[in-house]
Parts: structure tokens; C-alpha cells; sequence
């Protein structure tokens, strides 16, 4: 009689990471040479992947690939067993030669879910030619229904070790981080601390669709569990210590105090950081936000507490007093789109820090020429910010603090441009230290934001490249007083939307900014996910080679 196994409860409680398979399918009917070069091109694409690649706390994502070359059903089934035994999730199939579409290829992924994530990438060789077979692959694909991308690149035609270009490979690396970020997501969780803030209807926790369109499941846990936990000094009285004498030293006087209440009431800030820190490691959770006004910190009917900004930069940022980390994206005002906005951001570039900001002045080019003549300084019409104008990203809370410098800077440089000035006490009676520093010019990056639409049950993403810039010392300044001064200001740049499109179209209060991140990149993660793109700008092209993703044939056939 047969019995049931029982397993072990000796397993960590650890995620499971994405797996990138690297495979091919072949023609059984080709010479011997050209079976091994098929086989050389997988290890070569795998190698190029694994180099290329990294999860977001900076290791590398896992890839595995197999040489057995899929000419038909039995060798299908052989490498379906393999990648299923290393949990591959993500497939790259890198095809030199024509082979039968239904036999090797099809009846290979039918044995994966429909939304495992795949893509061919070939060479555009004339010999024995797999880019005939991608063209027929993807379109039979396409038509039942499954999402495939196809980057038609570039190796040589001839010899045993050809390798793929530059521009071949970044396309594919480019798609292995979109994929990795809709696998390695799935199935993980935020921690929200509150409701939606102030009732602000654009930071809803959509927690069914976020959970139907992401697999990410939002855990809700209610801000009198952070005060209680505070009250009762449930963290590590000794690494406070640490941490404090780590700002202190880096910070200093610039870490606004006027009296031991006030050094109290900082100390309370950095044991929220603790607390939340340790609670969100508890859930192994890969993100947050914090709800905050108005009960935490405003309401006198209660007690109010001290502001989360400090707690919320250190989430944020790569690093903290025990040294570099990943950063977890963290939302002030329990902002979860905003917060989905920095995830994806930040996981689809590797672990490059988010930067969260009200959307708040925009600066039309003739209105800051205007501030610039009244202050008496001198133009030259030829800066970005004179042509384009700009927008002034200011929030009190959630501002990385790696956005204070340009990116590789070190903690020491980083945190010479950040102070910690007293909350605004009208605002913010529980009092507590803001965080504030202006943003260096030349980050280049995306900027966006994602919105949700309760008529299609869509998410969408309103997003353009952006730059920041820098003005001169006295205009800044000015700039910065007409908003709030002692909070974050990072002046941004779109590259296509002017002025105008940019303030009538912004999806909410709030967006958002992570450098380092490219359009093909997000592109091929919104196909994958089903997230709506939306750049209404006039002076956007509709597809920019080298930069766009192409769009794939399911969608251009659907009618989309």
C-alpha cells in the first residue's frame, strides 16, 4: 500500500527567487558542426545573462541552461524535467537553426504556465537560419494566445563560438530584468501600516487587483501596533545607540534639536526604523508605507507622535549605520501605488533607489526666467531648465538618501548634503525631524506613476525619461522657499512632455523617480504584466528604435 510522504520542517523561511532557462530548439536533420555551435550559443547566452543580471540586493539572479537540443517532443519532455527540478520560471530560448515550431518549441513551453515569461533571441544568420524559425515560432504563438518576445539581434553567421552584440545582448539582459521582476514579485508581500491617507483616493491599497495583476499581496497592519511597540521600547536599545551615533556622526549639528525633548522625540523616530525594520523582515516582505497623517502625528484629539521622515529615507536608501543594503521601497502616506510605482522601478533596475516626491510646483520656462530676472541673475537662454522648465519634487517623507549626490557617491559625501531640520509644527504637533537636501543635476532616469482605473479594472503607468538639473545657488534657494523649504527638492526634466502635458495629465499628488532605468526595460515588464503604458506626449514618437522595446506580435494582431 502506498503512504503518503511527510516533509521536513527543517526549511528556512526563505523566497523563492526567480531562475532564468536557457535553451534551444534544433533541426534533428543538420550536420554534427552545427549541433555543437547550437549548443555553444546557449552556454554563451547563459553566461552573457548570468553576468548581465542581478536580483535587487545585488546578487545574481540564478541561470541554468541545457544543451540537449530540443529537436522534437522526447527531448522537450527531457529538458521540461530539468528545468523543472532547478525551478526555472523564466525562458530564453536562443534558436541558430530552423526547426518545427509544434513539436519542439510549443510542446516544450505547454508544459510551463501560460504566463511563464519567454523570449527567442537569434541572430539574423542566412546559413541555417533561426530567425526563420522565431518569425514562425512567434507567430503561432502569438495567435493562441501567449505572449512570446522575439529580439531579432545579432551574432556572426559562421564559426563554433559566435558571440551575440552589444546591442543583441542588452536587449536580452533588458528583458531578463523585466521578467525577473514580474516572476520574483509574485507571491511576495508589502506591509502597510494605516489606511489611506487623509482620504486621498489616489494612494488606495486596490488590494484584489493588486493581487490579481502583480500576485503581490498587501499585508495591513494598523498604526496603534508601531505606537504600542514604541511605547514599550520593543527594539534594540543598543543598535539606537548605533544608529544615532552613526547620524550623529555623519549629520551633526545639521540634525535640528532644541531641547532634550526634541533629542527624545528623534530617538523615537530612529526606533521606528528599528521596529518596522524587523517587523517587515519578519514577513520577508519586500516593501512598505506609512500612513502617518492625520492620526499619527496631527490629531490632538490623541497623542500625536513623531514623524516617520527619518524612518522613511533610511528605507529608501542603500545603506543604513550597519552598512550597504538593499533598498526596500517605503511610501509616506501609506501611498501603495506610490509604493508600486518604487518597487517595480526598483527591482526592474537591480536595486537602484526610488525617490518619492509631491508633484508640486511646475515651473513653466517663462515663469522661472521671470524668478531669475527679479533676483538680477544672469541667463543664457541655453540651460535645460530655461528651455524646458521643471518640476519642483518636494515631500516630506520617503526621499532616498542617495538622491542628496549623484550615483556612486560615498555615505560620507552623500550624507555631508543632508540635514534634519525640526518639523513644521502647524502640520506636524507631534513633532519629530524632517529631512531635507536638493538633488544634484544630471540623474537621468524614468519618472512616473501608477494609477489604477475601476472602469477596465487596469493598471496603468504614466511615465517619460527625465533628467534633474541644477540651478544657480540663489535661484534654488528661491525655488525651494515658495514650497516647503526644510523637505527634499530634486528639480525634474522631462524629455518629452512640456510643461503644459506634464501638469495636466500628472495621475495623482505624488511621483516618482529611480535612475538608471530604461524605456525597453519597463516596456517589456508592462507587456508582461498587463499594465497599461501612457505617454501622452506630442512629442513622444510612437516607437524609438534603440530605445523602445519592439512590441510584440500579440499585441500588434489583438489591435492594441
Amino acid at each position: 500500500m502506498a503512504k503518503a510522504i511527510r516533509l521536513g520542517t527543517d526549511i528556512p523561511s526563505t523566497v523563492r527567487n526567480p531562475v532564468i532557462g536557457v535553451f534551444s530548439p534544433c533541426d534533428p536533420r543538420i550536420d554534427k558542426p552545427s549541433r555543437q555551435r547550437a549548443a555553444n550559443i546557449i552556454k554563451m547566452a547563459a553566461d552573457i545573462i548570468a553576468d548581465g543580471v542581478k536580483l535587487v540586493d545585488g546578487s545574481p539572479v540564478k541561470v541554468v541552461y541545457s544543451d540537449v537540443l530540443i529537436d522534437g517532443e522526447k527531448q522537450a519532455d527531457v529538458v521540461a524535467r530539468q528545468f523543472e527540478q532547478a525551478g526555472v520560471n523564466v525562458l530564453v530560448a536562443v534558436p541558430d537553426t530552423w526547426a518545427f515550431p509544434q513539436p519542439s518549441l510549443i510542446s516544450f513551453i505547454q508544459q510551463f504556465p501560460k504566463d511563464t515569461p519567454l523570449n527567442m533571441t537569434c541572430g539574423n544568420s542566412g546559413p541555417k537560419p533561426g530567425v526563420v524559425y522565431v518569425h514562425a515560432c512567434s507567430g503561432a504563438v502569438s495567435q493562441y494566445g501567449k505572449l512570446i518576445h522575439i529580439n531579432v539581434g545579432t551574432w556572426p553567421d559562421t564559426g563554433m563560438n559566435p558571440v551575440m552584440t552589444k546591442s543583441t545582448a542588452d536587449a536580452l539582459i533588458d528583458w531578463c530584468y523585466a521578467a525577473i521582476t514580474y516572476q520574483g514579485l509574485k507571491g511576495r508581500r508589502v506591509v502597510v501600516f494605516g489606511h489611506d491617507s487623509m482620504g486621498m483616493e489616489t494612494a488606495l491599497a486596490h488590494i484584489i487587483p493588486t493581487r490579481n495583476t502583480f500576485g503581490i499581496e498587501i499585508t495591513r497592519l494598523d498604526m496603534k501596533l508601531l505606537a504600542d511597540m514604541l511605547n514599550k521600547g520593543a527594539y534594540d536599545k543598543k543598535e539606537l545607540k548605533e544608529l544615532r551615533a552613526w547620524l550623529d556622526k555623519l549629520v551633526g549639528k545639521r540634525i535640528e534639536l532644541r531641547n532634550k525633548a526634541d533629542d527624545e522625540r528623534f530617538n523615537q523616530s530612529l526606533a521606528m526604523y528599528l521596529i518596522c525594520r524587523d517587523l517587515m523582515k519578519e514577513l520577508n516582505a519586500v516593501g512598505g508605507g506609512f500612513m502617518s497623517q492625520l492620526e499619527w502625528g496631527s490629531d490632538l484629539r490623541g497623542i500625536p507622535l513623531p514623524v516617520a521622515d527619518v524612518m522613511e529615507s533610511l528605507f529608501n536608501s542603500t545603506f543604513d549605520h550597519n552598512g550597504s543594503k538593499p533598498p526596500l521601497p517605503y511610501a509616506t502616506e501609506a501611498d501603495v501605488q506610490g509604493l508600486l510605482t518604487m518597487l517595480f522601478f526598483t527591482h526592474l533596475t537591480g536595486g537602484n533607489p526610488p525617490l518619492f516626491m509631491d508633484f508640486r510646483k511646475v515651473w513653466e520656462p517663462w515663469e522661472i526666467k521671470a524668478l531669475a530676472k527679479k533676483l538680477k541673475i544672469k541667463t543664457t537662454g541655453k540651460s535645460l531648465w530655461e528651455k524646458r522648465g521643471f518640476v519642483d519634487g518636494d515631500n516630506s517623507g520617503s526621499a532616498s538618501f542617495d538622491w542628496a549626490a549623484k550615483p556612486g557617491a560615498s555615505v560620507k559625501q552623500i550624507m555631508s548634503k543632508v540635514s534634519f531640520p525640526l518639523a513644521d509644527e502647524g502640520y506636524f504637533p507631534g513633532m519629530g525631524n524632517s529631512v531635507t537636501f536638493v538633488s544634484p543635476g544630471g540623474i537621468e532616469g524614468i519618472a512616473g506613476r501608477m494609477a489604477y482605473s475601476a472602469n477596465k479594472n487596469i493598471f496603468s503607468l504614466i511615465w517619460d525619461e527625465a533628467t534633474t538639473v541644477e540651478l544657480p545657488a540663489k535661484l534654488a534657494k528661491a525655488v525651494c522657499q515658495t514650497s516647503t523649504a526644510t523637505w527634499p527638492h530634486t528639480f525634474v526634466v522631462p524629455k518629452y512632455a512640456t510643461m503644459g502635458e506634464y501638469k495636466q495629465f500628472a495621475p495623482a499628488n505624488h511621483f516618482h523617480m529611480t535612475w538608471g532605468l530604461k524605456p525597453a526595460r519597463l516596456e517589456y515588464w508592462m507587456d508582461m504584466t498587463n499594465v497599461l503604458s501612457v505617454t501622452p506626449w506630442q512629442q513622444r514618437p510612437a516607437y524609438i528604435e534603440g530605445v523602445d522595446r519592439p512590441k510584440p506580435l500579440l499585441q500588434l494582431i489583438n489591435g492594441e
